[in-house]
């Protein structure tokens, strides 16, 4: 079986040979750590942390994914400007228009936002000519030429979808969005479209011609408690573009549409759901979005993705805790199982590579196919029997 009928089987709640090995990411504090604890440094040493990020998944025998062309962010995007070198921290204009304060040291996740670059329609304005579907970027690819290489790969083929709201957080930040969509919402709405619109534009030549798997949103609107939105402005302003968008992707086959929103979503999954959008990524445990739960909420509508919940990783037993309270999900498809975000400093490299034999042994991986990740080879023999 092919990595590419494996994933099309499992996101269909179909029998397969094994289960999907996919990961999130680590933490810079973990990929330290680990290098000291024993992972080799050229593996995740380094300066760049999505290129350490990526030798590590490499390393752990991670299942490959193909992503087709698709350039549907801000372009030109804000050029970097230092505002302020600070003893301990930089404040710089991002490249979505923020000002912002980040650590020189440490984990650097989510900057100190200090001010928003869109505050009003007038910036508004100069956001929405950096979306211009008519961009020459946007139009370097020539499809028909990529196609067989997509076409005919054996892996799963993937598209970045952008964000219905959640690039708009980013932009006008999260207080101001709940003002927005009381104070001005036909400007809200206007961003919202002008957004899927470009969307479309860009997406329909791509599916013409590349057949597509999984195509991947993001959006990061959500919180412990449930969403910066309630579902009643999202069923008014964002179901129906985000509709015309899923609705493309489906009529050109298309049917594992995924966003990645952190934090509760179960306020909103049912309109996503409702509109097209079938896919949830983390499945944040502690964010409220455990897997499980939505499960039992959303039936087989939803595919799931993640929800291995990151706090259980610290010591053996609770990782074998958290991998059987899984096991039925993944016995019943339509799950792949993976740590609900980037892996933390708090997990041990030891631990880490506990956690990944017994989630493979879990998945149905044979004793072949874990010898041939080196991390793993020569490991304890698994606790875990195979769901498949």
């Amino acid at each position: 079986m092919t990595h590419r009928e494996r994933f099309r089987r499992v996101m269909h709640f179909q029998t397969v040979d094994r289960g999907i090995h996919w990961d999130f990411g680590y933490l810079t504090e973990a990929m330290d750590r680990w290098v000291e604890e024993g992972l080799p440094a050229e593996i995740g040493g380094g300066e760049v942390r999505g290129d350490r990020m990526g030798r590590i998944s490499e390393y752990f025998g991670k299942d490959p994914v193909r992503w087709a062309p698709l350039h549907v962010h801000l372009h030109p995007g804000f050029p970097y400007e230092v505002i302020e070198d600070r003893e301990r921290t930089i404040v710089y204009r991002d490249g979505v228009g923020n000002i912002v304060e980040e650590m020189k040291e440490g984990e650097k996740t989510i900057p100190h936002i200090i001010e928003n670059g869109l505050k009003d329609r007038a910036d508004w304005e100069q956001y929405k000519a950096r979306l211009n579907p008519d961009d020459p970027v946007r139009n370097q690819w020539d499809y028909k030429a990529l196609a067989s290489q997509f076409n005919e790969a054996d892996v799963p083929v993937a598209v970045s979808i952008g964000s219905f709201v959640g690039w708009i957080r980013d932009w006008v930040g999260a207080a101001n969005l709940g003002y927005l969509v009381y104070d001005e919402p036909e400007l809200f709405s206007e961003m919202v479209n002008t957004l899927c619109d470009l969307y479309i534009a860009k997406l329909e030549p791509l599916l013409k011609e590349i057949e597509v798997d999984l195509a991947w949103g993001w959006e990061d609107i959500c919180f412990n408690n449930g969403p910066l939105i309630g579902p009643n402005v999202w069923r008014k302003y964002v179901s129906e573009p985000m509709s015309r968008v899923c609705g493309l992707l489906r009529r050109h086959g298309v049917d594992t549409i995924l966003t990645d929103c952190d934090g509760n979503v179960q306020a909103l999954a049912p309109l996503w759901i409702d509109a097209g959008l079938n896919g949830l990524f983390p499945c944040e445990v502690a964010g409220g979005s455990d897997p499980v739960v939505l499960r039992e909420l959303l039936g087989k509508d939803a595919v799931l993705f993640g929800g291995v919940n990151k706090r259980m990783l610290t010591d053996k037993e609770n990782i074998l805790k958290e991998l059987r309270r899984l096991a039925p999900l993944v016995e019943d498809g339509g799950y792949i199982p993976f740590v609900d975000h980037r892996v933390p400093g708090y997990v041990s490299y030891e631990n880490h590579r506990y956690y990944e034999r017994e989630k493979l042994a879990m998945l149905g991986f044979s004793k072949e196919e874990v010898e041939a990740i080196e991390p793993l080879r020569g490991l304890h023999v698994p606790t875990l029997t195979p769901v498949f």
